[in-house]
């Protein structure tokens, strides 16, 4: 059997005119607007969806309004500037955002897309329109650009607020420092410190300040940890040796005092330790005799004036507080005209190089200190800087530096 319809058979009633009506309910009630227009703008066709979001009806629009009429003020010059002309030249627009006023007054945000239809002869006939409704891509764009608003405002405060907190940080940790060294005679003093991040308070520390009778304090470390709890420490250390000093002027003796301060003060799970070194100068007939002691802190660098470095024999120290009965490592030392002690913290030996095993090390600071003898403490604290500065992001930890050096004969 065929079931296939017969070319010559008459259509079915009402068919033609089905698919008729659906076109014409197709364009009166579709989910946007239409409107055809003359070239001057004239309105001549707009649908039933266009007339419901304007308020008005066919008969006040269509032949009576121009498409501007229908626009705000800045619509109707943008459309008179821009829009106008870009239809004449091209003959389409795509996706233009303007506003229609409707005929209680609101405002009614729209895209619209134009298109000329032309003869055969090019000639310019009408411009068919069609018109979206933008509100909800308005609400959209409104709440996006609220919402980044919000973000600025958030990420200003939160900066404003790391500054002053970067301000506090910076007051605190110079106050765990002397704002100066104190002028030796026949010394030279130079001390430095960099910090590898401004957003948290470090535990190095350093001095050097007069006991009499020609003889002076100094010393240099590092506290475990970062943050308030680790300045606390800093603090206490730094006044616990001050006044050992002016009890008992023997570096191991200051040691001593300062363990015993720490295991009193931090015990069980909050105990607290550092590494240092104190020494003690005393000024001869041309230079200074030095007493070293060490609590498990990194050697001391001595730069000679022949051109020789080394390290000063401390290893074996403990550090301080840490264990119960800690034995510290004392050294005597002189430095004569043109030599320079170096202390620092392991902030420059612990520092990423990515060579070898990843770190700068102790070898490669010897090279260095060989490299740079003799020289001033000046001169030797500038190259130590210029050496930091080269880790670049490598620098992980706070490194400070004090160098002690006798100006050539």
């Amino acid at each position: 059997m065929n079931d296939r319809p017969d070319p010559g058979a008459e259509p079915e009633p009402g068919q033609d005119g089905l698919l008729e009506d659906s076109a014409e309910d197709l364009y009166e009630n579709a989910p946007c607007g239409y409107l055809s227009t003359l070239l001057d703008g004239t309105i001549v066709k707009i649908n039933k969806t266009l007339l419901n979001w304007l308020g008005h009806t066919r008969d006040e629009v269509v032949g009576r309004m121009r498409l501007p009429d229908l626009l705000t003020v800045g619509g109707k010059l943008y459309h008179e500037t821009h829009i106008a002309p870009l239809l004449r030249m091209q003959g389409e627009i795509s996706g233009i955002a303007l506003e229609v006023r409707t005929a209680n007054g609101t405002r009614l945000p729209v895209l619209v897309t134009s298109v000329v239809k032309t003869a055969g002869d090019g000639r310019q006939l009408i411009i068919r329109t069609t018109v979206f409704d933008a509100r909800d891509r308005r609400a959209y764009e409104s709440e996006l650009l609220r919402a980044r608003h919000e973000a600025e405002e958030a990420w200003r405060i939160a900066e404003r607020d790391r500054e002053r907190l970067k301000s506090v940080l910076g007051t605190l940790q110079r106050s765990l420092l002397p704002p100066s060294l104190p002028e030796v005679p026949g010394l030279e003093a130079v001390a430095a410190y960099h910090a590898a991040s401004q957003d948290n308070l470090s535990g190095d520390f350093y001095d050097l300040f007069p006991l009499g009778g020609g003889r002076w304090c100094f010393f240099l470390g590092d506290v475990c940890g970062k943050g308030p709890e680790a300045a606390a420490v800093t603090s206490l250390t730094r006044s616990t040796l001050r006044a050992a000093a002016l009890h008992d002027p023997e570096p191991i003796s200051m040691l001593g005092t300062l363990h015993t301060a720490l295991q009193e003060r931090y015990t069980g799970d909050s105990s607290r330790y550092c590494t240092v070194v104190v020494g003690i100068l005393a000024a001869d007939r041309d230079g200074f005799s030095v007493t070293l002691a060490s609590g498990g802190h990194p050697p001391a660098l001595l730069l000679r004036a022949g051109g020789r470095a080394g390290y000063l024999p401390t290893t074996g120290g403990m550090p301080v507080g840490l264990l119960p009965s800690p034995s510290f490592v004392v050294v005597e030392a002189r430095l004569g005209p043109g030599d320079t002690l170096l202390l620092y913290t392991d902030g420059i030996t612990e520092a990423r190089t990515y060579t070898g095993d990843g770190r700068y090390g102790d070898e490669a600071l010897l090279a260095f200190a060989e490299r740079v003898a003799p020289a001033s403490a000046a001169a030797t604290i500038e190259a130590a800087t210029r050496l930091i500065e080269s880790f670049g992001a490598g620098l992980d930890d706070d490194t400070a530096l004090l160098a002690l050096g006798v100006p050539p004969a």
